[in-house]
């Protein structure tokens, strides 16, 4: 039995259709059918979330006595025209607004301004038939079967989900968590903005879009991201509203992360240590995401289509939605498939590293998250296992009993510094890092 475990409130959006996604559509079609807010009177949140009022306070980007540059969504409609440096000038603003993109919704913005359009970013690849979804893991299985299981997954698809972990996770988790998260991004914007910041000081960083500077366009998120490992960060300086989950969140994704990785050694043939033993638990980054409301959803992105650089990734989700696996079945058909928010299940997936270490045994495939017609925004708490020896003398590549004359290896040999510079060299949905560590 999958385990209840305060299941988030029912939400009410949906996601864009095949067609709807595939078709030309005016702004006010956008309006009409993608983005009905329905506040009731006494919802205490519509004057946070609702677009079409004026803002009680200005965002930096954004003037009422003028419909011309200092509008965010005029100015940056001239972004994509503009030279580089205007186009810089505009991200700076932004990011000195100092209160993301939760800032902007509560500016007033109606429109999605250009600083964040994806030129056409649902049509490159179609959606799942219905009735297709991700694998599930049931670790109240025995061990040899959930192993199996496990390795199928992570072979086949490279996502699961993750059910019936409550020997390792409490009851009130991870609804907790998330419910901290939202409280954090949901607090006024001058509050927010005392802890925003690019640098990861003490280990911690609240900010959006990690590579606004780097990437074509920005995504709808805001992200609070903190450093467990190798070194543990400063725990003054997480935000209080949510210090005590957070902490919390990441012990009990730890042993999570434990249990899984013995199992995935289990079905490489490996002693159930290997990964540990190689420092896999140790090194940890966790991002607490914040999707806002989006007045056009069609126009931007949660999260470009990328894959995890790290070993494994253990992610909670709240009830809205929007994650999107990329799936080739047998017969090389491609398409993305819903990942919806299950009551009581974790989601699971494998990352680049763990591909090069098994040898291409198991797959880290591309994902993404897409905005929908929620009237509530989307909140998710992913951890991200990495090794945490970082020595230049410590090197990295497929496991070396998985290699041998039949299968010789396929990635060379790196240290973390090497792999972390590479990673951090590209944008978010550049797909070159593997390759650039291939043989």
């Amino acid at each position: 039995m999958v385990l209840l475990s305060s299941p988030p409130a029912p939400v009410t959006c949906r996601h864009l259709t095949v067609s709807e996604h595939r078709r030309p559509t005016s702004t006010s079609a956008i309006r009409r059918g993608f983005y009905r807010l329905q506040w009731g009177k006494d919802n205490k949140s519509s004057q946070l979330h609702t677009t079409h009022k004026r803002p009680s306070r200005l965002h930096p980007l954004y003037s009422p006595k003028s419909t011309g540059a200092r509008n965010p969504t005029t100015m940056a409609s001239a972004a994509a025209a503009a030279p580089d440096s205007g186009r810089a000038a505009l991200l700076k603003a932004f990011d000195e607004s100092r209160t993301g993109v939760r800032g902007l919704v509560e500016s007033g913005v109606s429109t999605v301004p250009d600083l964040f359009v994806h030129p056409d970013p649902y049509a490159s690849v179609p959606l799942a038939p219905p009735g297709v979804s991700i694998p599930v893991v049931d670790l109240s299985l025995p061990a040899p079967a959930a192993a199996a299981a496990a390795a199928a997954a992570a072979r086949d698809w490279g996502f699961f989900y993750l059910v019936n972990h409550e020997s390792l996770v409490p009851a009130d988790y991870p609804a907790k968590v998330l419910t901290a998260v939202r409280a954090f991004h949901e607090l006024p914007a001058p509050e927010r903005a005392t802890h925003y910041g690019r640098a990861m000081g003490g280990g911690v960083s609240y900010a959006s879009n990690v590579d606004l500077f780097r990437s074509p366009a920005a995504s709808w998120r805001d992200t609070i991201q903190l450093g467990f490992g190798p070194a543990r960060p400063d725990t003054e300086r997480i935000p209080p509203v949510c210090r005590s989950e957070i902490l919390e969140w990441e012990a009990h994704t730890t042993a999570v992360a434990r249990a899984l990785m013995a199992l995935l050694c289990e079905g490489l043939g490996l002693r159930e240590a290997a990964l540990e033993e190689a420092s896999c638990l140790e090194g940890k980054v966790m991002v607490c995401h914040y999707y806002p409301v989006c007045p056009e959803p069609d126009r931007t992105m949660g999260l470009v289509p990328h894959t995890d650089p790290g070993v494994l990734t253990v992610l909670a989700q709240d009830g809205v939605g929007g994650l999107q696996v990329k799936h080739t079945n047998e017969d090389g058909e491609s398409y993305w498939v819903d990942a919806k928010p299950v009551p009581g299940a974790l989601v699971i997936n494998v990352g680049d590293l763990l591909q090069i270490m098994s040898n291409d045994k198991y797959k880290s495939v591309e994902h993404r998250v897409v905005m929908n017609s929620c009237e509530e925004a989307r909140v998710s708490v992913a951890v991200f296992f990495n090794p945490g020896k970082r020595g230049d003398s410590v090197f990295y590549g497929p496991l070396p009993e998985l290699v041998f004359s039949e299968n010789p290896p396929k990635y060379k040999s790196f240290t973390m510094s090497e792999f972390l510079g590479a990673f951090f060299k590209r944008d978010l949905a550049s797909k070159a890092l593997i390759e650039h560590f291939k043989l």
